[in-house]
Formats: structure tokens, C-alpha cells, sequence
């Protein structure tokens, strides 16, 4: 049911209606994220410019009990942010200031629209950066990092969000406002900084966020490594890290991903090779020298056929300008494509990528491989072309793939988030108490279901839940799919 009149007259005077798109080309922009699959055009967006008109839109939607969906860059890919078709987007792109940068203590304070990498720039005057950093660092938004918990190529060795946020200024799904954590990284009492990190904007919209910073490593050295198949490339991380060696990053590439990446932005690549690594140390000179020399090493046991060490920041940064392209290069091999962020035991990369790779070929698509090999985070693409009717195949192969992660004992997500896209493969890493905890946390932030309905948890009787009260998926609202 669409909005009535006093909702969006509510909604108007909380944001004022100069901050208010109704129109329908308008609301059109806001139909996806990065999950370009699935599209709902929302009722209403608006775009707040402070916390506080935040917290008011939050109260007129509790009000009329209205859903809302909480909007960063749209650059998720498991349709975290995927409108609500009768509900509210509500964008936080406005609120981009960085409040504050204290050097002593090492922390800086900003709001939910500033970007990942702007957080590193507004800290490097003092010699500190932000360590978490996803491929799209320059575009994505910390208020979104803290929805998804995203991590980055970094994360190996610096952990994900949930590892560098202290504080959060938050509005709760009934208006009001909170602080959850505190100046240090230890608090008395539940974790509830800890809960609310990663729970994909179902329990309420972070308004203010105090980050972690680190000072810049005195060295850093990093090297292009390619290799004869992608079985040597994951003997090499397993022997790395059995060595005691904790990188910065050790990402790998098929070559699929190579192609499209060398193809974008031509950063030095080898096109053809079947596998390739970055491996990044960084640290005090003396100890990354050392394990450097055991780094390349274990590269030329393993048969390498080619070692580039970045001479040069300029080309240290080319390295890392291809590997980071490579979501989007895909889009010059394939029209269109799914992505899967399933975490799997290092161990078993091997066997999981030659298991992908049949499932692939039983399918008919193609699937190109680029990853955080370090910790076992796969993201396999999914290439199809949805004007050849190869969508639903595609869905389906992409979910089998994100299920084998959990089969082989790992995890549906380590980044990206359960969103709408996995949500429907929850019961398969989780059994229904689990659930049915996770549903209880949910209800005691959000007792009337209106923040970012349909996300994470399956929804019920279309999941194949349990019956009970009946909130449909946007999906279902939408017309893309139907009830059973």
C-alpha cells in the first residue's frame, strides 16, 4: 500500500520538502545497489542534511509505521539497500563532514557519507591513516562499511570494520537516539557497538561514527606474482602463512579477472596466465625485508613464472589500481554479472575454486576468481547476459556457490553482507534457534519490522520458515516474484 498523505506530509516537515523526491524518475536512481538484479522503486526518498533531520524522518516513520531503508553510495552487492516498494528510502549522501581528527589518540569522528578513502586523506597530514579498505574505497561510505562490516584487501592482516570503529551516534527505529561504544576499544556490559556492526541497517541508522587510526607502516613492499596454475597460487598462501608470516594482503586472481582488470586500466598484468598474487608486507624495514626474501622464495618453490616487485610508489599503486578494477573491468567481458563474497578454510581454496569451476561449466557460464586468499574470502563472478535469458540460471549458480562455501565449513559472507541476495540460504549455516535469536534481537531494536525489512533473515512462509506473522519480501511487493 503506497504512502497516505499524512505520512509524506510527516516526512516533508522532518527534512523539509525541498529535501523530498517524489517524482518517479527521481525515485527511479534509488531502485538498486550494486546488486543490479534486483530493482524496487521506493515511494519516497529523502535526503536529510543532518543527524538531526535523520532522527526526525526515523520518528514519522515509526509514526505511520512506515518501512524505511537506509541508503549510503549504493555500492553493496547484496541488495542490503534494495527499497521497500510502499516505503521510504532514507539517504544519508548529505551527511559527509569528517567532525573531527585527534592525532594524540588517534581517532577521528565523521559522518555516515564520508567515503573510505576520505577518511585516510583528512588523517595523513598527522602521518595516520584508516586501515579497513574495500575495492570501491573511493566511492563506498563509512556509514555503509559499518552496515556490512566490510573489510578489504587489508583485512588479513588489520581486520574488518568491527576491528577499527569505537563509537557510533545511532537513531534507533523508533526515532530516538543513542551512543553505542565508547573512546576506548574495551566497554563494560554487552556489546552493543558489537551488535549493531554488521546487522546490514536492520536495527538503525549510524548518524555519527569514531573510527580507529593507525600510523603509516615505515615499510612497504609488494610484488606481482604469477603462476602456472591456481593450484600452486593457494599452495603459495598456505605456505606463507604456515611460515609465521602475517601479510598486509595476499590477493589472487584468475584469469578471467586478469583480462578484464589489464584490459581496464592496463596496470602490468600478465594476460593468459592462469593464476597471479599480490602479496603486500608491511611493518618495521628490517622484518619486512626478511620475510620478503622468504615470501619470494616460497613463490619460486612453487614454480612462479614471473616475480615483479613494485620498485616505486607509482608502481605499487598500479599493482593495486588492478586488482581493485576488477569488479568493474568484469563489465567489459560480460554484459552482466552476480558477485559472491563466501569465505571458505585456506586449506580447502584449492578444491574450492576446481569445484566452481565444474559448477561453472555444468551451467554454461563463465565465473572469473578474484579474492582475499589470505583469509579465504572469495569473490567469484558470475558472468551472464540477462538479454539471453541466462538470469535465472545465473541466480542459481551463484547461490550453489555461496551454499559450497558453507558445505566446505566456511561462511555465506565475509564482507559484502547477507542482504536480500543470501538471505533465502541462511538455514543452511543456521539452524532455527539460531534464527529464531537473531529474529528476537531484531524485534527488541525494531518491534514493529520497519527498518530495512526483508534483509538477512529469511522472510517467512517464502523462505520456507516457520509460519508466523506474515511481512512480505520487497521482492514479492514488487511483482518479481510470487507468494507460494
Amino acid at each position: 500500500m503506497a504512502l497516505d498523505d499524512a505520512a509524506r506530509a510527516a516526512l516533508a516537515r522532518a527534512v523539509g520538502v525541498e529535501n523530498v523526491v517524489d517524482d518517479p524518475v527521481g525515485r527511479r536512481a534509488y531502485e538498486c545497489d550494486g546488486l543490479t538484479g534486483y530493482r524496487v522503486v521506493p515511494d519516497l526518498v529523502v535526503l536529510p542534511r543532518d543527524a538531526a533531520a535523520v532522527a526526525a524522518a526515523v520518528r514519522a516513520c515509526a509514526e505511520h509505521r512506515v518501512p524505511f531503508v537506509a541508503r549510503g553510495a549504493g555500492t553493496g552487492l547484496s541488495g542490503g539497500a534494495l527499497p521497500v516498494a510502499d516505503g521510504v528510502v532514507i539517504s544519508l549522501s548529505r551527511l559527509k563532514r569528517v567532525l573531527d581528527v585527534d592525532p594524540v589518540d588517534r581517532r577521528a569522528v565523521v559522518e555516515p557519507g564520508v567515503t573510505n578513502l576520505e577518511i585516510t586523506a583528512a588523517a595523513a597530514a598527522h602521518g595516520l591513516y584508516y586501515a579497513p579498505d574495500p575495492s570501491s574505497q573511493q566511492v563506498c561510505t563509512i556509514g555503509g562499511n559499518v552496515a556490512e562490516n566490510s573489510g578489504g584487501a587489508h583485512c588479513l592482516k588489520y581486520g574488518f570494520t568491527s576491528n577499527h570503529v569505537l563509537a557510533m551516534e545511532v537513531v534507533l527505529p523508533d526515532g530516538s537516539v543513542v551512543t553505542l561504544g565508547g573512546d576506548s576499544a574495551e566497554q563494560a556490559g554487552p556489546d552493543l557497538r558489537g551488535v549493531f556492526l554488521g546487522s546490514e541497517g536492520t536495527l538503525g541508522i549510524a548518524t555519527s561514527i569514531t573510527v580507529r587510526l593507525l600510523r603509516v607502516p615505515e615499510t612497504v613492499r609488494t610484488l606481482l606474482a604469477d603462476f602456472p596454475s591456481v593450484a600452486a597460487a593457494g599452495d603459495v598462501v598456505s605456505d606463507i602463512v604456515a611460515a609465521g608470516i602475517v601479510p598486509a594482503a595476499v590477493e589472487m586472481m584468475d584469469t578471467l579477472a586478469i583480462e578484464a582488470a589489464e584490459e581496464a586500466v592496463h596496470a602490468g598484468y600478465t594476460v593468459g596466465v592462469p593464476a597471479a598474487l599480490v602479496v603486500e608486507l608491511d611493518g618495521p624495514a628490517e622484518e619486512c625485508d626478511v620475510q620478503f626474501e622468504q615470501v619470494k622464495a616460497i613463490c619460486d618453490r612453487h614454480g612462479c613464472t614471473r616475480l615483479h616487485i613494485a620498485g616505486s610508489g607509482e608502481e605499487r599503486a598500479a599493482i593495486w589500481r588492478g586488482r581493485k578494477a576488477a569488479f568493474a573491468a568484469v563489465g567489459r567481458i560480460s554484459p552482466d554479472y552476480f558477485v559472491q563474497d563466501g569465505v571458505v578454510p585456506r586449506t580447502r581454496l584449492t578444491e574450492v575454486l576446481a569445484r566452481i569451476a565444474d559448477m561453472g561449466e555444468q551451467a554454461g557460464l563463465r565465473v572469473a576468481n578474484v579474492f582475499h586468499a589470505g583469509d579465504g574470502n572469495l569473490h567469484p563472478l558470475v558472468l551472464y547476459n540477462a538479454a539471453a535469458g541466462e538470469t535465472e540460471r545465473a541466480e542459481h549458480l551463484s547461490g550453489s556457490i555461496a551454499e559450497l562455501c558453507v558445505e566446505l565449513g566456511g561462511a555465506l559472507s565475509g564482507e559484502h553482507g547477507i542482504g536480500t541476495d543470501k538471505a533465502c540460504s541462511m538455514p543452511r549455516m543456521f539452524g532455527e534457534e539460531d534464527l529464531a535469536t537473531m529474529g528476537r534481537v531484531r524485534a527488541a531494536f525494531d518491534p514493529d519490522g520497519i527498518c530495512n525489512p526483508g534483509k538477512v533473515l529469511p522472510t517467512p512462509r517464502l523462505c520456507g520458515e516457520r509460519p508466523g506473522k506474515y511481512r512480505p519480501h520487497p521482492l514479492e511487493e514488487s511483482g518479481l516474484i510470487d507468494r507460494l
